[in-house]
């Protein structure tokens, strides 16, 4: 088991950022794919970024390309997602998701998740 918790969420101005944080516990961290997606109210959780177990690999939704950044730290068994410029329709719940082996933008074959956190933007 993997327990996933996300913290760093909050109500944001346009054009401001937020450090999204996902801390992991049990089973060894730097074995799982890491995710970020977010799920807006009435539509479907979407993939936001997506980084390999060392790292060296990353990947992003078109809508956040050059404005999120994931890293991790896999001595602190954390995952990080930097948000700048950001926008009213980033507004959304955004959930933590690991997956062994190499990373995917389907949420649904996530093997954990975190309960997520709130981002709010502000017009």
């Amino acid at each position: 088991q993997v327990q996933l918790v996300e913290s760093g969420g909050g109500l944001v101005q346009a054009g401001g950022s937020l450090r999204l944080s996902c801390a992991a516990s049990g089973r060894t961290f730097s074995n799982y794919a890491m995710h970020w997606f977010r799920q807006a109210p009435g539509k479907e959780r979407e993939f936001v970024a997506a980084i390999s177990w060392s790292g060296g690999i990353t990947a992003y939704a078109d809508s956040v390309k050059g404005r999120f950044t994931i890293s991790r730290d896999n001595a602190k068994n954390t995952v990080y997602l930097q948000m700048n410029s950001l926008k009213p329709e980033d507004t959304a719940v955004y959930y933590c998701g690991a997956k062994g082996g190499v990373f995917t933008r389907a949420y649904y074959v996530m093997e954990y998740w975190g309960k997520g956190t709130l981002v709010t933007v502000s017009s």
